[in-house]
């Protein structure tokens, strides 16, 4: 029963993703916010792969299982959010569908991503999981200063832009430490440190700040110094 462990794992994840899906379609008014699916997926996500690597069960069909749940629970929530939110703000009849072309994107992402064999310690194209964690924060700037985030318009070209991203061949860097010293971690640092500047000012509105900031510093990698290869 052990061996199976992960795959139980990587089944909560996709049974989180669903549940939040039907939530969000029989509750418009978002009483809980669709973010909390994406995290506890997010936390399953995280201890599927975890598990295997400490029980030394890792399998193809464990990978694949995985990239399934992940459609769900970091393409279709997602997708879904948008959805509803547009449908509540735009009497344009074919606007709120277009929130479908984040599932399609993250599906095409996962499996680029499984016949990759390169992304390893880096990146091409945002991860689904921090294009859910976005997308899926984005309610919480409702009445500050990123408000305008959720204008419907706004909202399609950021559904669009960020699918684009998903496929992308834009380097970005995975959360990963060599070590613990600076020389060979500084952009992780780097990230944390602002991370956690964000939650102690604006708590959960963070959330698509963080992942912002995960994409401008990917982006200006190149400035920051690299340690000399030993």
């Amino acid at each position: 029963m052990i061996r199976h462990l992960p795959n139980f794992l990587t089944c909560c994840n996709l049974v989180t993703g669903s549940i939040g899906v039907v939530y969000l379609l029989q509750n418009p008014e978002r009483n809980m916010p669709a973010a909390a699916f994406v995290w506890i997926a997010l936390a399953f996500d995280f201890l599927d792969g975890f598990t295997a690597r400490v029980l030394k069960v890792a399998s193809p069909i464990g990978k694949e299982l995985d990239s399934l749940a992940d459609v769900v629970s970091f393409g279709l929530l997602p997708s879904v959010l948008v959805y509803t939110l547009l449908k509540g703000q735009t009497d344009v009849a074919y606007l709120p569908w277009i929130a479908f072309v984040i599932v399609v994107f993250s599906a095409l992402r996962l499996a680029k991503f499984n016949i990759d064999e390169a992304q390893t310690h880096s990146f091409r194209g945002l991860p689904t999981p921090a294009n859910a964690l976005f997308i899926t924060g984005l309610p919480f700037l409702d009445g500050g200063p990123g408000a305008f985030m959720l204008n419907p318009y706004v909202l399609v070209a950021v559904a669009i832009i960020f699918s684009l991203l998903l496929v992308s061949r834009v380097e970005l860097f995975a959360l990963k430490f060599r070590d613990l010293t600076w020389r060979h971690n500084q952009i992780q640092f780097i990230f944390l440190m602002v991370s956690v500047v964000l939650v102690a000012l604006f708590r959960f509105a963070a959330v698509p700040l963080i992942i912002l900031s995960y994409i401008v510093l990917s982006l200006s990698k190149s400035a920051v110094p690299g340690p000399r290869a030993d």
